[in-house]
């Protein structure tokens, strides 16, 4: 069987560098996606991207995904969670709706992917390594970031304690969990110079998280350079989450 990376949410702006960064280093990928012409216009031309639709709230879905790659003859030895949104609101303001619609983007979508990826890493018996994507504000409270950082947190709480059971398996399991990312799901935190500034401030090394940078911790995460990191969250953030400057 072929070696790959199974990348959920591939037409993230993260998941858009993980996948260079694993076409790069001469890995094969499978780009799972809900828009699979979104996904080729963004892969079709790379020989060692595979394409495959998936539904990532829906574990039936994700579940088929698995089972066709590896039917495939595939292997899949990385997997890389990259589905999420953001929604900064009061809990008071929240409705039960956006309650369930982040609960099932950022963790039960994390959930079924990741239990996908462990059954069949588990059934081929050869290890392997997954990485997850939280948010600092799960690490410091966060004015109006409660659903979303319950959510995210549950993220953490899900990739430790699977960490836990599978070391066993050789299967490493971590998190990155970024400061606000100039992608487009953060685009209405960025829309003017005034605000991107503003943004920058919060963090004690000023500034915002590029993608590549977030997705460049994730490959890591994924590689045997990483090979003694799991149940790991790797905070890459400016430093929002562990340390509070000076004060000029």
């Amino acid at each position: 069987m072929t070696k790959c990376v199974f990348v959920m949410g591939a037409n993230s702006a993260i998941a858009q560098e993980l996948i260079r960064l694993c076409v790069d280093s001469g890995q094969e990928v499978v780009a799972a996606g809900r828009d699979t012409a979104v996904l080729e216009a963004l892969y079709g031309h790379l020989s060692n991207v595979h394409i495959v639709e998936v539904q990532a709230c829906d574990s039936g879905s994700v579940d088929a995904a698995f089972q066709a790659v590896v039917a495939e003859g595939w292997h899949v030895d990385g997997y890389a969670h990259c589905v999420g949104s953001i929604l900064v609101a009061p809990l008071v303001k929240t409705s039960d709706a956006q309650l369930d619609s982040v609960m099932q983007v950022n963790l039960l979508s994390a959930m079924y992917g990741l239990r996908a990826f462990l059954k069949q890493a588990k059934a081929q018996g050869q290890g392997g390594s997954a990485v997850l994507v939280s948010t600092c504000a799960t690490g410091i409270g966060v004015p109006n970031h409660e659903a979303i950082a319950a959510a995210k947190a549950g993220v953490e709480g899900l990739a430790k304690s699977a960490a836990a059971t599978h070391a066993a398996d050789n299967i490493r399991i971590n998190v990155v969990a970024p400061g606000l990312t100039d992608s487009p799901i953060a685009s209405a935190f960025l829309k003017s110079d005034m605000m991107r500034a503003a943004s920058a401030k919060q963090y004690p090394l000023q500034g915002i998280n590029t993608p590549a940078e977030v997705a460049q911790a994730m490959h890591w995460l994924l590689s045997d350079g990483a090979s003694r990191m799991t149940g790991a969250v790797l905070n890459v953030d400016g430093g929002f989450r562990n340390i509070r400057p000076l004060v000029k």
